[in-house]
């Protein structure tokens, strides 16, 4: 008799599914920090050093100068 129950249950009783579920979430979250993560570091450093060689382009134009390139740059580091 004790074979059957084994058998029919996995050998982990109710909680075997309760766990695979548990498991299956955790997968699910850690997928989703790591492209979230992934996302938000990558479009804030783009957007900084984007910006950062825009005001480095506009200097060396002398469309500004370097007391006000000093100055956008401490900004923007």
């Amino acid at each position: 008799m004790m074979g059957y129950y084994y058998d029919f249950m996995g050998g982990y009783g109710l909680f075997g599914p309760l766990f695979m579920v548990i498991f299956w979430g955790l997968i699910v979250w850690v997928i989703v920090v790591l492209v979230k993560g992934g996302v938000n570091q990558n479009s804030s450093g783009d957007g900084r050093n984007k910006a950062l060689d825009i005001l480095k382009e506009r200097y060396a134009k002398g469309e500004i100068d370097k007391k006000e390139f000093e100055d956008k740059k401490k900004d923007l580091l």
